[in-house]
């Protein structure tokens, strides 16, 4: 990871770099990895980062000259049931737009593949050519002869001892061998870093894993071909195998007996090196059988040599590439279960990132700020075992496990639990998902399942009568000061309400004009704005805010998420209700849409703001977290009279999208910019300078554009990172989609040419396989000149 992030750093014309190894360079993880690189991946950017790989380590030993021995033997990922093969159909959508080859194979070409493959009990496989394994020591060293090449320093045998800030906001980096003075400092330390992190007050989310692989002696049958077979991969086994050399090498993820590395403290200590633990071929046994079954001629061959090393892992299974929470210029390189796989490619975007300000793939799911404080070592320990041992389970949208949770509750948390709310979890906060007033559980799939009825019906509640949501994980920041307003309209493209009470939806950018976030702000007075944001964004968020004030400015940032819950009222009679539970002027001359006012609800003060993200007519009511429970109760208890019913976020999808809004982290990413995303009436250009302003201006014409879809979709709704269609020509992806139950259709985002954006044009979206018509709208499928929320 490091050595990459130093390669492709000077690529970009950084070489003011050094890299510092307090041993060699491929200590660690490195040296004892299988080197294996799969193109195959559930998440679509995960799958950039790997399919970059996959193209660079073929010409690595070209480029540097270092030895490399890059095997080219493609790879099979076997699928033993329909929830397998349908993962796999989905990830042949992302093969399409993405570039890597990928071909869904039946039986038989499986067997001409590898035909010393038991396929009892297969339907089916994924072929991927591009896939191969290579040498772990000579890809790490090729890639530092590389850095070294193009001008980057790198020292060995030199331990990193301290890291602290100095006056002028640079690094001091203590080594045994003396002071470094840096701009911006990069934790690319592996197994130890969250050490690393802990020098400068900071968590590196990480637990570090036990993960056997053993060699076998040479096989008669590769010694007497020619060729190699292709890298497998198989659930039934829980693990990989493949030739190595002349011999068999099998890898497995136990699924029961996990242990952690250096456990109970969990790092090395700093003289560790190149360390292996014990073997426990009783614990693997189970899986190594398995995979013998598989490929019967490992079974006589004996073993060689077996190898238990450490592996980090995060935990949600996704490496950590961007800055660390709270501190300008320390960034994270590190925290990858695949670094071998993932090396080239988190290399490559990161040092886009650090470089550019913005990276060519969303890099949202990577970002170390997806984590905080919740995320303790317990928690992360929890969340880490659960990876680990489902490395090879096919997870299908909806499904959740509870290892590590529940982390963040709002007080209504055992509330709605009561009403048999199903919680998702986001940035540890528990959130209402859907509600099973029947007590049935969720029959996870692709397709429509047996939760899309309740999902009408909470959808048609909120449409027809009205429906509470409580969000109180939204991210809320209060920005005070004589300073503030000049601030927050040179931080956002859009222009801050001019008047208090005024409501306006913002978005800060990169100075490259990338979307960097989305808040909805109320300007409170004159100098009080109070801010929300995704709950998922609020580290991030709060990095904008604290990092954007100018030294001398008179603005006070104060995150206050954990001040404030948030319901949720919408519907044609939450004014009805509401008013039963309030004295404030509710009516439409008294209280505006788009406008924000504190009143008296249930007896309790709280921050209304006359808002809507499903269409309806409604209001936020943001009270203080101990007056919550009160609110609820007497919303609930008022509301029976008015039809209330519970609602979920699987509900809030579905009407979001017949509005055509936009998602933070879907359709607005640093991929883009606000013209590309089609957001261009919430930028005030005629005000003055903002940030990525002159960038936004300046951008040049690219093929990328925001669209949005009706999809005749059959069963199967697109979800995102679906390939977008016109003959044989791949003109973009899906962004995010869903089924509008107010509207009956099935509707989508994607990102497309802009030649095939106009209103009417048709193409096709391929859902899990299935070639599906789609046709651009020019509006809102549901109630586009928003009616029924001015009312």
């Amino acid at each position: 990871m490091g050595a990459s992030l130093a390669y492709h750093l000077a690529l970009e014309g950084m070489t003011d770099v050094i890299v510092v190894e307090k041993h060699e360079l491929t200590s660690g993880s490195t040296w004892h990895a299988a080197g294996q690189c799969p193109s195959i991946t559930g998440s679509y950017n995960l799958a950039k980062i790997h399919a970059y790989s996959n193209t660079l380590y073929p010409r690595l030993e070209a480029l540097t000259g270092q030895y490399v021995s890059w095997h080219s033997s493609g790879g099979l990922r076997l699928a033993n049931n329909a929830a397998e093969l349908a993962w796999l159909q989905r990830v042949y959508g992302y093969s399409k737009s993405i570039g890597f080859s990928m071909q869904i194979v039946g039986i038989d070409e499986i067997k001409r593949l590898n035909p010393y493959l038991s396929t009892d009990g297969v339907i089916a496989a994924a072929w991927t050519r591009d896939d191969g394994h290579g040498d772990p020591a000579g890809i790490c060293n090729a890639l530092a002869k590389g850095a070294r090449d193009l001008g980057v320093t790198v020292v060995r045998h030199n331990r990193v001892t301290g890291i602290s800030r100095r006056a002028d906001g640079d690094w001091q980096v203590e080594t045994e061998k003396g002071p470094i003075i840096a701009e911006i400092v990069v934790n690319a330390a592996g197994c130890y870093a969250r050490q690393v992190a802990a020098m400068v007050g900071a968590d590196a989310p990480i637990t570090n894993m036990q993960h056997h692989y053993v060699v076998t002696h040479p096989i008669k049958e590769f010694l007497e071909r020619g060729g190699e077979i292709p890298v497998m991969r198989d659930s039934y086994a829980s693990g990989y195998f493949r030739q190595e050399q002349k011999s068999g090498l099998i890898g497995v993820y136990e699924h029961s007996d996990l242990r952690e590395a250096w456990a109970p403290q969990g790092y090395p200590e700093w003289e560790s090196s190149n360390e292996l633990f014990p073997d426990d071929l009783e614990r693997i046994g189970p899986w190594l059988e398995r995979a013998i079954e598989r490929m019967p001629i490992f079974g006589d061959a004996g073993i060689r040599r077996v190898i238990n090393g450490a592996i980090p892992h995060t935990p949600d299974g996704a490496p950590l590439l961007g800055p660390v929470p709270g501190l300008r210029n320390f960034w994270d390189c590190c925290g990858t279960s695949f670094g071998i796989a993932q090396g080239g490619g988190c290399g490559k975007y990161l040092a886009q990132w650090m470089v550019h300000g913005d990276a060519e793939i969303n890099m949202t799911e990577f970002d170390p700020r997806r984590f905080g404080a919740f995320a303790d070592a317990a928690y992360v320990r929890d969340k880490v075992f659960l990876d680990y041992r489902t490395t090879f389970t096919t997870r299908l949208p909806g499904e959740e496990d509870m290892d590590g949770r529940p982390r963040k509750l709002s007080p209504l948390y055992a509330r709605l639990a009561g009403h048999h709310c199903v919680y998702t979890e986001t940035f540890g906060w528990e959130r209402p998902k859907w509600f099973s007033l029947d007590g049935r559980e969720e029959e996870c799939s692709y397709a429509r399942n047996n939760v899309f009825e309740v999902v009408r019906d909470e959808a048609l509640a909120v449409h027809e009568r009205v429906g509470i949501l409580d969000l109180s994980g939204f991210s809320k920041y209060e920005i005070t000061g004589t300073g503030a307003e000049v601030f927050l309209n040179r931080l956002c493209a859009n222009r801050m309400p001019r008047k208090p009470g005024g409501i306006g939806l913002v978005h800060p950018l990169s100075p490259g004009g990338r979307i960097a976030g989305e808040m909805t702000i109320s300007r409170l007075a004159d100098d009080r704005f109070y801010a929300l944001s995704a709950a998922a964004a609020e580290l991030r968020d709060l990095d904008l805010l604290t990092q954007g004030v100018r030294a001398g400015e008179q603005v006070r940032i104060e995150n206050v998420t954990m001040d404030y819950g948030v319901l949720v009222l919408s519907g044609p009679r939450s004014r009805e209700l509401l008013a039963t539970l309030s004295d404030a002027d509710l009516s439409n001359q008294g209280f505006r849409w788009l406008s924000a006012r504190e009143i008296t609800v249930a007896g309790s003060r709280v921050r209304a703001l006359r808002v809507s993200y499903v269409g309806e007519l409604g209001w936020e009511l943001h009270a203080p977290m101990e007056a919550m429970t009160k609110i609820y109760d007497s919303l609930w208890e008022a509301g029976r009279r008015f039809g209330i019913a519970d609602y979920g976020l699987y509900a809030v999808n579905s009407m979001r999208m017949e509005k055509a809004y936009k998602a933070w982290g879907s359709e607005l990413t640093n991929e883009l910019n606000m013209l590309e995303a089609d957001m261009a009436r919430f930028i005030d250009f005629g005000k003055d300078d903002f940030v990525g302003k002159a960038a936004t201006l300046a951008a040049p014409a690219r093929p990328l554009k925001i669209v949005y879809l009706e999809v005749e979709a059959g069963d199967t709704d697109a979800r995102g990172a679906e390939p977008v269609l016109h003959g044989d020509v791949c003109i973009g992806l899906t962004t995010s989609g869903g089924y509008g139950h107010r509207v009956r259709k099935s509707l989508a985002f994607a990102c497309v040419d802009p030649a095939y954006a106009g209103a009417g044009t048709r193409f096709e979206v391929m859902i899990q396989g299935e070639r599906r018509p789609a046709s651009v709208l020019a509006q809102a499928a549901f109630d586009p000149d928003n009616a029924r929320m001015r009312v």
